[in-house]
């Protein structure tokens, strides 16, 4: 992507998510909020989103296109498992989402389809990946940690890059999103609201976090209003 394109896919891409490589599996991480221009529309909008038994997938982008491919994956997915009589592997998972998102953009539309992707999971064998797609369609295996194209993306790298540690657990995974997501919705005015982080390990996916942020007034004095 050049730079032209960088700038508009932060333009449009208004929201916050981060995922971390642990050296006991994968966190996954988004905000709540959801924006069309400079007005916030939802305050309590899920975007990190388990979609079947072993995937979470979360997106940056416009919402009709990033809530109709929450569906087409799920269901793609398991025609593929029919068919092939297995369960797609992670890497398979994010290279069919790379390949919908690319070719969702070269197919003529008077709304432009923006949508990046992370994609965690674990495989039969019991690993775990990461996978992040940007908005062309190209999908990358990330090896420590990546925010993909959202808004909050430079708040989100800034921490993890002081932050994050090679043998890091998802422990100190959880504490990293969070952290990282609360920096970017008190500076990024694309994200807030809310955040949600899941674990991927062990063969589970469990939602460890499901926190809102509530603005709270006080007087000069300090008291609660």
């Amino acid at each position: 992507m050049n730079k032209q394109e960088l700038e508009q896919n932060f333009l449009h891409s208004g929201t916050t998510l981060v995922g971390v490589v642990c050296n006991d599996g994968i966190i996954m991480g988004a905000d709540r909020q959801s924006t069309a221009g400079n007005l916030v529309v939802g305050k309590n909008v899920q975007k990190a989103i388990q979609i079947n038994d072993y995937l979470v997938i979360s997106a940056t982008g416009m919402v009709a296109d990033i809530e109709l491919q929450k569906k087409v994956i799920r269901a793609e997915l398991k025609l593929k498992e029919l068919k092939s009589k297995r369960r797609p592997t992670v890497r398979e998972a994010a290279n069919m989402i790379g390949m919908m998102t690319y070719r969702n953009i070269r197919q003529p539309s008077m709304v432009p389809s923006i949508v990046g992707t992370l994609v965690a999971g674990f495989n039969e064998d019991g690993t775990s990946e990461l996978f992040t797609i940007e908005p062309a369609g190209t999908a990358m295996k990330v090896e420590d940690y990546d925010a993909n194209f959202g808004s909050g993306m430079p708040y989100v790298l800034g921490y993890l890059e002081r932050e994050y540690k090679k043998n890091c657990t998802c422990e100190d995974g959880i504490k990293m999103a969070v952290e990282s997501l609360k920096a970017s919705t008190q500076r990024d005015t694309g994200s807030g609201f809310g955040i949600d982080v899941f674990s991927i390990k062990d063969g589970k996916i469990v939602h460890e976090i499901a926190q809102e942020i509530a603005a709270e007034y006080r007087n000069k004095e300090g008291m609660k209003r």
